[in-house]
């Protein structure tokens, strides 16, 4: 009894490690991996396996500032079970990255992006034993070339993170709750300009939202939007980037 009173406070506890087959992946490719699960002290019912895709997002308000975390996706991966003490058992599983995940792999001086899978053991009447493993997000080749255009045309990529709430573009929207700002700036003083890039993934279709801020302009903000395709040739490319430069 005072075993089990122990580890529902987390002594002698079951204990929980995500071991990830790669730890970098591309937007909207398939996390695989294995739960490890070490068995404590005393036996325990482990009513299931809780795998949870998470970012954290800005939230602003007219007062403050704050960042808080999100949930992008969820998997559960294993029924209930029980695991005796000191048994190990370990449970593979692959998990899909929403298309809306953040890219966290960028060219970028302030980068706020983070995206990570917290694993946790679903306990009753117990401190539920939670495993935290960061993925580095790489953008797909669409998306990469696009990047590297903005900064070919002499702007610097200055900061990325993420909003809370839902991004509308001409023929698109987004699903997840949050989306990805990436902020370019120009060299220049006099004619400053800066450049906010939002892209949306589905399926074939890479939607891209831009926000454009031109420095001691009376023409205030201006928004476009557009799709290319994931197979999207160097013309196409070149075209949708002299659209957003030309803002």
């Amino acid at each position: 009894m005072f075993g089990k009173l122990k580890a529902s406070l987390g002594i002698g506890a079951a204990k929980v490690d995500t071991i990830l087959d790669s730890m970098s992946v591309y937007q909207g490719e398939t996390l695989k991996g294995t739960v490890h699960i070490k068995g404590g002290d005393v036996e325990q019912q482990i009513d299931a396996i809780n795998l949870k895709l998470c970012t954290e997002v800005k939230v602003e308000s007219e007062e403050s500032t704050s960042y808080q975390d999100f949930i992008i996706g969820k998997l559960q991966a294993v029924q209930p079970f029980v695991i005796q003490p000191n048994e190990t058992k370990q449970v593979p599983f692959e998990f899909k990255l929403h298309d809306e995940t953040p890219v966290t792999e960028l060219n970028v001086l302030k980068n706020l992006c983070h995206v990570w899978i917290e694993t946790t053991l679903d306990i009753d009447f117990a401190i539920d034993p939670k495993d935290r493993d960061f993925v580095a997000v790489k953008p797909i080749p669409v998306v990469a070339q696009v990047l590297s255009a903005i900064e070919q045309a002499g702007f610097g990529m200055v900061k990325a993170d993420v909003e809370k709430g839902y991004l509308r573009g001409g023929n698109f929207s987004s699903t997840s709750g949050c989306y990805q700002e990436i902020e370019f700036r120009s060299n220049g003083f006099i004619n400053r300009k800066e450049i906010e890039l939002s892209f949306i993934l589905d399926g074939a279709a890479v939607h891209c939202f831009a926000e454009v801020d031109r420095s001691f302009s009376m023409r205030g903000d201006q928004y476009a939007s557009f799709t290319l395709n994931r197979e999207s040739n160097d013309t196409e490319i070149a075209s949708v980037v002299q659209r957003i430069l030309s803002i």
